[in-house]
């Protein structure tokens, strides 16, 4: 058989890409198992089920300013939470998403419940707008601001995720300083994503922070309608701040914790 040109591989590639899912979510069939939808055909619009993992062992090797002695008591104390995994949800249409728990009270393997802190981050499209409620640092803070989003560096890597074809962009955090991977499907057209990273030309159905650090892949999307769950609670209780202001509380948490050679990141979100 006659090798085939890289050239050619790449033009075969971007006619896949372009046009076999984006073929599959027009005939109203969700690739990883979700129901049909005459609501949103086209991918603009559902709901994406992710467990997000966190790798403890991992997180204290990348931190040099701890000595050997504390990362392995900090490893011996985290290691029974190995291996948990947590379910998150992101609503998405082409004016809004909104990002948070599947279920806010989790219970452990001995039946224990405990409440989650309060982590809703919510993006308005439409109005370039976004209001994020999170719980950190012991206060409840809404974060009202203009949208801006990430610098991204778009690759030419592609690999499949929860049945999308997804293309790779990375970045470095601005305030945690590590490095962050997307994986996002352009067969879901909408600048969507978990945590508080969007501003990609498709929803980002895995996010890879600091090389495994934190892991956070879609495992099943749906596409349907999903107005109600886009919209905020009507309360909001918690001291408004802009989003700079916000960073720039965390960038000071993390320096001081970096100077007493502790771990920022027991009292903040990875």
């Amino acid at each position: 058989m006659t090798p085939i040109p890289m050239k050619t591989l790449m033009y075969l590639l971007s006619f896949l890409l372009l046009t076999g899912p984006l073929a599959l979510a027009q005939s109203g069939t969700a690739p990883s198992g979700g129901a049909p939808s005459s609501a949103a055909p086209s991918g603009e619009e559902g709901v994406v089920t992710y467990e997000r993992s966190q790798n403890w062992a991992k997180m204290y090797a990348s931190m040099p300013f701890l000595s050997q002695e504390e990362k392995d008591r900090e490893i011996n104390i985290s290691k029974n939470w190995e291996g948990y995994k947590q379910k998150m949800r992101l609503y998405f249409s082409p004016a809004a998403s909104l990002y948070t728990y599947e279920n806010k009270d989790e219970a452990n393997d001995y039946g224990y419940a405990w409440r989650q802190d309060e982590y809703i981050i919510n993006r308005n499209f439409e109005k370039e707008r976004m209001t994020d409620i999170v719980e950190t640092l012991g206060k409840t803070y809404v974060i009202e601001d203009s949208l801006n989003a990430p610098k991204w560096k778009v690759l030419n890597q592609i690999k499949e995720v929860a049945g999308y074809v997804c293309m790779k962009a990375t970045m470095q955090d601005p305030v945690k300083g590590y490095k962050v991977t997307a994986w996002y499907a352009q067969d879901l057209p909408v600048p969507a994503g978990p945590e508080r990273y969007f501003g990609l030309p498709g929803v980002i159905l895995e996010l890879d922070l600091n090389d495994g650090v934190v892991l956070i892949e879609a495992k099943k999307v749906e596409l349907k309608s999903v107005t109600k769950e886009l919209a905020l609670p009507a309360k909001i209780k918690g001291r408004r701040i802009s989003d700079q202001a916000f960073d720039d509380m965390l960038k000071k948490h993390i320096a001081e914790q970096i100077k007493a050679q502790r771990n920022p990141f027991w009292s903040i979100r990875y």
